[in-house]
């Protein structure tokens, strides 16, 4: 009985603890802390999938194909639905809904989508007509493939653009919501859709049945075609999820397009820069892909897996958060609170630099025995994926920076500077990956990305600066996480190298335990910017 009464006493002191803090957290962080946690869930959910992809393909030509016919879809998405046009969409949709109500933000959605999709569908039939001479011109996206493989990324490619239609609608629904400050539909539609994509690698794909649990599951034995037709579901799921959300802000579609509507040009405005912003940030996976297509078979999936582990950091962190904040700087904006603008910025950016750069030490130190767990490759394989994490590693932090800068500007609708500093990263990424993929190999190709991204970031924030009354002063979290990174790297030194030579399951215990312990060691330095983390 004192047992239980002890333990009892104990929770519930947890419980007024943790009622105290959600109390003491601003409503910008509680939606950042939902974003990062459905973020989590949507990366573990890619992981799974990536997984389950690489046990049933491996490093193969097959994969290598399939993830570079990903590219032009995927850059279609991005300029239009996806990257280019809502984020130039939500400064102008959330005015629009402060200075004249619901009802006249949704006839500028309506209008805008309506452009979208039109334009999506236009491109996209260019796209599958010209898609043999985009493959394999040799500045193309994959010249060092064989003609089967080349002819295999067409057939895959053109499939993929009926999904990216799909996402010409899609990505502006979440616009939308977000503008209307709903988070949690939007959060929720990249986890429905790589649980299509996973039911495109569990039943589509295999040429025989998966057995889990005892239970075999069917199997159509589509191979790589299934994956993209799993792309296909993943993208009806992502739209279908939000649309619960349209009934409830009282959606209504208009058909109009109506171009010469003064809100539609100022998207169109903001959108132009952004536009090409977009191309420059994609035209880089493209150099990426087809620098990697000239090196060993293998190189373009481990860069494409790199990168998504890369992502999954980012995306809790740097996404999450700016994705919560870009409504609200729009808002600070439109009501001319610059000051309250630049504090909300530099809290942001506080955060971001303690919390990530911590990782870069403990995630490149312990990832390698989780590698070889996860995806199965042998020695070599490993090694390369390993190498190519880190590299992407490094510029974790300048990522997450790059996602709160770029937002920043967009809040204030100036699409011109954040256009520039794109300019200046395919700069430095063409000059400096054409000089290290032959010596350093793939990996050469990620550290490029780490540096050309860093440099990015850093001319943003430099330019943001320049525009404020009172400066940026940023140096202390730098400071500080510089500490946590080296306190946190030796701990993770010597645990895995106390470790070394044990069984694979034990090393990746170890590993994850080691994480643990170092993420721990680096609290005590970053504890104050953590801090601010509830007060964004």
């Amino acid at each position: 009985m004192f047992l239980w009464g002890k333990t009892l006493e104990m929770l519930t002191a947890l419980w007024q603890s943790a009622t105290i803090l959600a109390m003491q957290m601003t409503r910008l962080t509680r939606i950042s802390i939902l974003l990062a946690v459905f973020f989590a869930l949507d990366k573990v959910a890619a992981l799974v999938r990536q997984v389950l992809i690489a046990r049933v393909f491996g490093l193969s030509a097959e994969l290598d194909a399939f993830n570079v016919a990903n590219n032009i879809p995927d850059l279609l998405f991005a300029l239009i639905s996806g990257g280019a046009l809502a984020i130039a969409f939500i400064p102008v949709l959330s005015e629009t809904m402060t200075k004249e109500g619901r009802e006249k933000a949704w006839v500028l959605f309506s209008r805008v989508a309506n452009l979208a999709f039109i334009v999506t569908a236009f491109l996209a039939v260019l796209v599958a007509i010209f898609a043999d001479a985009m493959v394999g011109w040799e500045l193309g996206i994959a010249p060092g493939f064989s003609e089967a493989q080349r002819g295999l990324v067409v057939s895959l490619m053109r499939l993929n653009l009926i999904a990216t239609l799909i996402f010409s609608i899609s990505g502006l629904v979440m616009a939308g919501l977000q503008a209307n400050q709903h988070f949690l539909l939007p959060a929720m539609a990249p986890l429905l859709y790589n649980i299509g994509q996973i039911f495109g690698a569990l039943i589509l794909s295999p040429e025989r049945g998966i057995t889990i649990g005892g239970f075999t599951l069917p199997a159509f034995g589509l191979g790589v075609h299934g994956l993209v037709y799993g792309v296909m579901l993943g993208a009806l799921l992502h739209l279908g999820i939000q649309i619960p959300g349209l009934i409830k802000y009282q959606f209504q579609w208009a058909a109009s397009l109506n171009i010469r509507d003064q809100a539609v040009q100022k998207v169109l405005r903001l959108m132009g820069p952004r536009v090409l912003n977009i191309f420059i940030i994609q035209l880089i996976f493209l150099v990426r892909d087809n620098l990697a297509s000239r090196l060993t078979e293998g190189s373009v999936t481990a860069l494409a897996y790199g990168w998504m582990i890369q992502q999954l950091p980012e995306t809790l962190i740097g996404t999450a958060i700016g994705t919560a904040l870009l409504p609200t700087l729009s808002e600070q904006v439109a009501r001319h609170e610059g000051q309250v603008f630049k504090e909300t910025v530099e809290r942001a950016m506080k955060v971001l630099v303690a919390l990530t750069m911590p990782l870069i030490a403990i995630i490149g130190l312990g990832i390698q025995p989780l590698l070889y767990l996860a995806f199965g490759f042998d020695q070599a394989g490993t090694d390369l994926l390993l190498w190519v994490t880190r590299g992407y590693l490094v510029g974790l932090t300048g990522h997450c920076l790059l996602e709160l800068a770029a937002r920043a500007f967009y809040a204030r609708q100036n699409a011109l500077i954040p256009l520039a500093g794109s300019i200046l990263n395919v700069i430095v990424y063409i000059a400096l990956g054409s000089q290290l993929f032959r010596p350093l190999g793939a990996a050469g190709i990620s550290l490029t990305d780490s540096v050309a991204f860093t440099c990015q970031a850093f001319f943003l924030i430099v330019m943001l600066n320049r525009q404020l009354v009172e400066k940026f002063s940023i140096g202390g979290a730098f400071v500080h996480g510089l500490f946590a990174m080296l306190t946190s790297g030796v701990v993770m030194f010597v645990l895995m190298t106390l470790s070394d030579g044990t069984s694979l399951l034990v090393l990746s215990a170890m590993a994850v335990g080691g994480m643990a312990l170092a993420s721990l060691m680096a609290i005590p330095w970053v504890w104050r910017e953590m801090r601010m983390l509830l007060r964004l």
